[in-house]
C-alpha cells in the first residue's frame, strides 16, 4: 500500500523513461485486478503543503477512463488535464508547461481512448453550439485518417474511428511541440518526454503509439 507521497528530492531523481515504465506497470496492475492501494489519509496529510507529481496526462473527459484508476496512481502522483477529445489549446498548453517547467513533472502522456465520442462526432461533422468549435481541433486527424483507411469516413466505420483516435493523439503531440517552445526545449534536453497512447475500453490496457 502506498503511504508515502512523492517529495521534491524523489521527483528530481526520476527520469522520463522511468516514469513511463511506472505508469505502464500501474496499468498492468489495473488490468490484472491487483491495484496497489493507498493510504489516502497519509497522502493527503503529506501533500497539503506542496505537490511534486511525476507526470501529466492529457486525457479525454470520458467517464469510462478515470485516469488515476486505470494507471493505478495515488494522491500527489500525477497531474491530469481533461478535455473532450484530448487535444491541446492555449489553456491546456499552459497547464502542461506549469506541470513540467514549474512543478517538475518528467512526462507528458497524451491518452486517447477506444470509441471516443468526441472523435466520432468529429468524424460525423456534428455541429452544435460550442461543440462545433471544439470538434474543429480533431478535424485534422479526421482528414488524415480519410487518406489512410478504406470505406466510409464516418463513425459507422470502426476502423476509421480507431485510426482517427490514434492520429488525434499523434497530431496533438506534434502540435504540443510546435506550439510550446518551452516543452520542446525540455524534451530536446531530455528533461521530459512527450508520448502518446490509447486506452482500450474492452481490456483496460493502455497501448503506446
Amino acid at each position: 500500500m502506498k503511504n508515502i507521497a512523492i517529495t521534491k528530492d524523489l521527483q528530481s531523481k526520476m527520469t522520463p523513461q522511468g516514469v513511463l515504465k511506472d505508469l505502464l506497470e500501474g496499468n498492468d496492475r489495473f488490468v490484472n485486478g491487483n491495484p496497489e492501494g493507498a493510504d489516502n489519509a497519509a497522502l493527503v496529510n503529506q501533500t497539503t503543503a506542496g505537490q511534486y507529481p511525476k507526470a501529466v496526462v492529457l486525457s479525454c473527459i470520458d467517464s469510462r477512463v478515470p485516469v488515476e484508476t486505470v494507471l493505478d496512481q495515488a494522491i500527489g502522483d500525477i497531474f491530469v488535464a481533461r478535455v473532450a477529445g484530448n487535444f491541446e489549446n492555449t489553456d491546456i498548453l499552459g497547464s502542461l508547461e506549469y506541470s513540467c517547467n514549474v512543478a517538475g513533472s518528467k512526462l507528458i502522456l497524451v491518452l486517447g481512448h477506444e470509441s471516443c465520442g468526441a472523435v466520432k462526432a468529429a468524424c460525423d461533422g456534428v455541429e452544435l453550439g460550442n461543440i462545433t468549435a471544439m470538434l474543429s481541433n480533431i478535424l485534422p486527424a479526421v482528414k488524415k485518417s480519410a487518406d489512410e483507411v478504406d470505406g466510409e469516413t464516418n463513425s459507422s466505420n470502426k476502423e476509421f474511428v480507431a485510426k482517427t483516435v490514434e492520429n488525434n493523439v499523434r497530431l496533438t503531440i506534434e502540435r504540443i511541440r510546435e506550439k510550446s517552445p518551452i516543452l520542446a526545449e525540455m524534451e530536446e534536453h531530455g528533461e521530459i518526454a512527450i508520448v502518446g497512447g490509447v486506452y482500450s475500453l474492452h481490456s483496460g490496457k493502455v497501448e503506446m503509439l
